[in-house]
């Protein structure tokens, strides 16, 4: 459902308990960007996002998927990335550019399923599978699927894995509007088997996350003079201790992880905290006031 702007008015001035509630239902039903100027507002995964522009479902090096999800919108600077990138993945030989998957909706803000991040227009997931075709219609564009690059058991990549990937990877990772990258874990291992010394400024960008098997996240740095939004921490380089990441905190991903270490019994500190809150649990209330602004704009 498509709310007007007099009825989202209404919800926003409504009793808080009622309006509250909907905070991802109300981002969720906007089909257009607020005009006004750019602007990411808050955490990438607590904000929303004013002035965003879409991404056209197909270029001459790219083509956007999972149209019925409207979620191909994003801050300028994004959109901007992608196409340059989808140029570069041409000319390393990824196929004939990129498949692109979900940036964010219209207005950002809390998505009524899937990503708990995605939400200020600066996150991006781009398929692994090189685009062979670039004039899918919008209903093979839904049909079709990526392929996973990550074993079955988490430890290593698959046959899909090429060296065009790790450039891919690489280029995405070198460009300095890039904050950090996130892949299965398999992923950043195999990386780091073949890495030299001199890899180690973007190879730390390089993150291993679960549920990464069939695309990559990238995610940018807060523009300059976004005054909004929130810069993530702690840095990339913090996280790798100023290395390149391929350490035992990578390897953690396939050991503990995988096969938690079986408790002593203790009971945790936090057992009786409360419980933390969700993304799709986020009231209006939660997310930075400027939000309400960006859904009342026309």
């Amino acid at each position: 459902m498509i709310l007007t702007r007099a009825l989202l008015l209404s919800l926003l001035l409504a009793a808080p308990v009622q309006a509250e509630k909907l905070a991802n239902r109300l981002f969720g039903a906007m089909a257009a960007p607020s005009a006004q100027d750019s602007m990411p507002i808050g955490s990438y995964a607590r904000g929303c996002a004013a002035g965003m522009v879409e991404l056209p479902e197909t270029g001459p090096t790219w083509q956007a998927m999972r149209l019925s999800r409207n979620r191909n919108f994003g801050q300028p600077q994004m959109v901007q990335f992608l196409m340059d990138l989808s140029a570069t993945a041409r000319d390393i030989g990824f196929g004939r550019g990129l498949y692109i998957g979900d940036i964010s909706q219209p207005r950002g803000g809390p998505m009524t399923s899937g990503h708990a991040s995605h939400q200020i227009g600066l996150d991006a997931d781009i398929w692994m599978l090189p685009p062979r075709r670039l004039d899918l219609s919008a209903a093979e564009r839904e049909e079709i699927s990526s392929i996973p690059v990550r074993s079955a058991d988490q430890r290593s990549v698959t046959e899909n894995w090429t060296r065009t990937h790790r450039e891919l990877l690489k280029q995405a990772a070198s460009d300095p509007r890039v904050d950090r990258i996130f892949v299965a874990a398999a992923v950043k291992i195999e990386m780091c088997r073949t890495a030299k010394r001199s890899d180690k400024k973007w190879l730390q960008k390089i993150r291993p996350v679960a549920g990464h098997e069939t695309h990559f996240h990238v995610r940018l740095k807060c523009p300059k003079g976004a005054r909004l939004c929130e810069t993530q921490s702690p840095t990339v380089d913090a996280l790798s201790k100023g290395g390149d990441g391929c350490d035992e905190t990578l390897m953690w991903w396939v050991t503990d992880y995988l096969d938690p270490p079986k408790s002593d019994g203790k009971k945790p500190r936090d057992e009786d905290a409360p419980r933390k809150k969700g993304p799709r649990e986020f009231t209006m209330a939660d997310l930075p006031r400027q939000c309400k602004g960006v859904l009342a704009a026309d």
